[in-house]
């Protein structure tokens, strides 16, 4: 079996206690946003640091911020996890990705057309976003979840393997359009680890 296959074989199998020990306190101790502020980030998680917003990563369950000189130059920010040399999960942050965008509604839209046809869109939902009360619209966005099956380039796992991914877009406090991913490698992340991971944004 060759390691592309074997890393890919051993992330779909890992669901750990430390999941869900991630998971409940991300659930705890998470704002929702609602209510303003900076979001909580769970014990375990590392934070993102951009110019427009600020967002977790599960630092506990191998994810590991990439450094700006190895990131793609679209991306501000990035965190991977690597298995057995293959990039079984990733988050990333992009600013400004889009042009004559000025709302969450266009921001998505914009984000979603680069989701790939080899995706299905499983929900699309408005959400509010922690950030100072007087961001106002700018902790709009817009959310959209979907599965799509990877092309086994870039060190992804092997083409055809199903994996998961949700993102957040929107436009932050100085008007520039942000899109938010996380894509994993199918049943390493469930629902909550979905919610837990976009109630830690924080817009700017």
């Amino acid at each position: 079996m060759s390691v592309r296959k074997r890393g890919a074989r051993v992330a779909r199998r890992r669901v750990t206690a430390g999941t869900a020990a991630v998971v409940g306190a991300a659930l705890l101790l998470t704002g929702c946003g609602d209510g303003g502020g900076t979001a909580s980030v769970p014990e375990g998680w590392g934070t993102l640091e951009t110019a427009g917003l600020s967002v977790g990563y599960p630092k506990a369950e191998g994810y590991a911020e990439q450094p700006a000189g190895e990131r793609a130059e679209a991306n501000a920010a990035v965190a991977l996890k690597e298995e057995g040399g293959i990039r079984t999960g990733m988050i990333s942050v992009q600013l400004d990705f889009a042009t004559g965008v000025s709302d969450a509604a266009g921001a998505a839209a914009a984000a979603g057309a680069g989701i790939g046809m080899n995706s299905t869109r499983r929900a699309t939902e408005d959400v509010r976003l922690a950030g100072p009360d007087d961001a106002h619209e700018a902790r709009d966005a817009r959310r959209i979840d979907y599965d799509f099956t990877a092309d086994g380039r870039d060190d992804t796992p092997n083409a055809g393997t199903p994996m998961t991914g949700v993102l957040v877009a929107g436009v932050d406090a100085k008007g520039v359009p942000f899109v938010v991913r996380l894509n994993a490698v199918k049943d390493t992340v469930d629902a909550e680890d979905l919610d837990a991971f976009v109630e830690t944004i924080t817009v700017k």
